[in-house]
């Protein structure tokens, strides 16, 4: 066990990497690379966008499968297929000859985010470390918070010089020669080995909560995937709804970039204080940030880079809360199954989520966008209270 806690660094540091480059070639690809897509085939920009979102569904809809194949055989497998999944489907991407197998291709890579991103590297974490891997959790977290740091210029720079194909070449590269082998730096130990006989009997017999803690599960499916789907429209619309508050386009983009830092530095406040209160906590501070910054907005009540800072802290913990509270909550024995099943609703819901707000906008107003994030906040709080009065008991509250 001594050798384990001494290894934890290493183990979060090579998943680090990987979340970092898988995020950035995934999530974070449109931010650079969709105009030149668009440039050089073509195709409608609405439909290169459209991609991201079909790997978003194909990762919701994987999820439990991932979940049920960690908890039956440890991370390593589904995390090595991930790197595998996001070399091949950035292949298919650069080869696109058309627009139906460049989608192909973010079905590809969807189901690599299925296999690799936070949800699956929570679980695989859990798995290993059980009740104790919230540390790593949270330090994660940190590393993925700095995908677009990393990725957005290293996009801009590979596109200068080798096109958006070479780029997505050169990803795939990365993730076959580095991602690739890190992943099996995530151990496999004797307890994890031991129990997978019983994970494989709770797969089959009962892959949800026991019947008094299924409410529970509910409730915490409801609010991480409100709080996704909130976090999508913004992070989606955010120039647009910065303009409708009188917000100049040079100085909007400028304050887009407080996003990264700020979700940052909350989460290593939260990696440095979290181990001294259970994870509910951090799930009602990340819900009741969220809903003060966007009620402030919708009132025009606050700067809006105070209004950015705020949201993004709030945004920035829910991940650790996502990966977190079910730990607690429902132990580690089930926890990849737990993930698998949480994020199936979580990634439905970033995938619409910014085609509502975009029909939203164009049918109502950028005020009434809004004022709707607002009243999802709203609602998103009373479910956090609810969720909070069922778990009180075991949160130790």
């Amino acid at each position: 066990m001594q050798g384990l806690s001494q290894n934890r660094h290493a183990v979060v540091t090579a998943l680090g990497v990987t979340q970092i480059f898988g995020w950035g070639c995934s999530y974070y690809f449109p931010a650079v690379l969709a105009e030149p897509v668009v440039r050089d085939t073509g195709w409608p920009f609405e439909a290169v966008i459209a991609g991201v979102s079909a790997g978003l569904m194909t990762a919701g809809l994987v999820s439990p499968l991932v979940g049920r194949l960690i908890a039956r055989r440890g991370g390593r497998p589904a995390l090595a297929a991930s790197s595998l999944l996001f070399a091949a489907g950035l292949g298919v991407l650069a080869l696109s000859p058309n627009l139906v197998v460049f989608i192909a291709g973010w079905i590809l890579i969807g189901t690599a985010m299925g296999a690799g991103l936070y949800d699956a590297a929570f679980a695989a974490l859990g798995r290993v470390y059980g009740q104790s891997a919230r540390g790593a959790i949270a330090t994660l977290t940190l590393f993925g918070g700095f995908a677009s740091t990393v990725c957005w210029p290293l996009s801009a720079f590979l596109e200068a010089h080798l096109g958006w194909r070479g780029a997505c070449l050169a990803y795939a590269a990365i993730h076959l020669c580095l991602c690739f082998p890190l992943q099996f730096v995530l151990p496999v130990t004797a307890a994890e080995k031991a129990d997978r006989a019983a994970d494989a009997a709770v797969t089959a017999t009962e892959p949800l909560p026991p019947h008094d803690g299924r409410l529970s599960f509910l409730v915490l499916a409801a609010v991480l995937t409100l709080t996704a789907a909130i976090g999508s429209i913004l992070l989606a619309h955010l120039m647009t709804l910065l303009a409708a508050r009188g917000v100049e386009p040079a100085h909007a983009i400028a304050l887009g970039t407080l996003f990264g830092p700020a979700q940052v530095l909350a989460r290593v406040v939260e990696r440095l204080f979290g181990v001294h209160y259970h994870p509910i906590w951090t799930m009602v501070a990340a819900v009741l940030a969220i809903a003060v910054a966007l009620f402030l907005f919708a009132g025009g009540l606050a700067l809006p880079a105070f209004v950015i800072v705020l949201f993004a802290a709030g945004f920035g913990i829910s991940w650790i809360a996502r990966g977190t509270v079910p730990l607690a909550l429902f132990g580690a024995r089930r926890y990849p199954l737990i993930m698998g099943r949480l994020a199936l609703p979580s990634l439905i819901g970033q995938a619409l989520a910014p085609t509502l707000g975009a029909v939203i906008l164009t049918r109502a107003s950028a005020e009434v966008a809004i004022a709707t994030l607002a009243v999802a906040a709203a609602l998103n709080l009373v479910l956090v209270a609810v969720l909070f009065a069922l778990t009180r008991p075991r949160a130790g509250a």
